[in-house]
């Protein structure tokens, strides 16, 4: 009978993309720009929470690293047309995402927070100061953003744009009352520029995401490296280290271009 299952013409072992990174000897690693997550330096290199993890990740699998900026709202049709081998960018793990890939175990949680604007949308404290016909919402297109301000404030009227950057230029130029996006983007807005913006929940995030690699079905071997890799990063301190490093601080903010 297992002779029958298995037939002649079925490979015991068929190659999976940890094989083919090892043998290339380079990790192509897919992310779009979100501060701090992945942002350009001062010199046009990448650096950013996200980019300190895909190179650590390379270096203990012994290869090299390329990075391939995708736009968002189509980063997960460039993965699984073998545009890049893995999804390094902040990726909030949620069912939907999951019926089209795989994800490793949480390495980091974010979360959802807001940033208003102090002329347009003054006093407002609740999430439901927001829940209007009237308010409009910058948010960024294919981001998990959407769905949260979808299911929080369902009655705002929701403008979608393909960075974060123009969300916020929305928000600043007055064209929108507030923008919702992952912490820490809304504090460190809120930071920069004290006489326009302000942060309506007083800095408090009002979802709870884990985040997650993503990579194509049906390499498990690649998806058990990628979680004994997090389990042991966790173990040593390192992820929580760079996460401190990139989100409760600015030391980092000189670098950037």
């Amino acid at each position: 009978m297992c002779a029958v299952l298995l037939g002649s013409s079925a490979p015991l072992h068929a190659e999976g993309s940890l094989d083919a990174i090892l043998q290339r000897g380079v990790l192509r690693v897919g992310f779009d720009t979100f501060v701090p997550w992945a942002m350009k330096d001062t010199n046009g290199e990448y650096m950013g929470f996200e980019i300190d993890v895909a190179r650590k990740l390379a270096e203990d699998m012994g290869v090299s690293v390329e990075f391939v900026p995708t736009k968002w709202s189509g980063i997960i049709p460039a993965l699984l047309a073998g545009k890049f081998d893995i999804i390094i960018g902040g990726m909030g793990i949620t069912p939907a995402r999951n019926l089209k890939v795989n994800f490793s175990q949480p390495y980091e949680f974010s979360g959802m927070s807001i940033v208003a604007s102090s002329q347009l949308a003054p006093h407002r404290s609740r999430l439901e100061d927001f829940n209007t016909p009237e308010t409009v919402l910058a948010v960024k297109t294919g981001a998990t953003s959407v769905a949260a301000a979808q299911k929080f404030m369902p009655k705002a009227n929701l403008r979608l744009f393909d960075d974060e950057a123009q969300a916020l230029q929305e928000v600043l130029t007055g064209r929108a009352h507030a923008m919702v996006a992952s912490a820490p983007f809304p504090e460190h807005q809120a930071a920069r520029h004290k006489e326009r913006l302000y942060l309506p929940l007083a800095g408090q995030t009002f979802t709870r995401e884990p985040i997650g690699f993503a990579v194509p079905k049906g390499d498990h071997d690649f998806l058990n490296f990628l979680n004994n890799w997090i389990t042991v990063m966790n173990a040593q301190g390192w992820l929580e280290e760079r996460y401190a490093y990139w989100f409760r601080t600015l030391d980092w903010e000189s670098r950037l271009r």
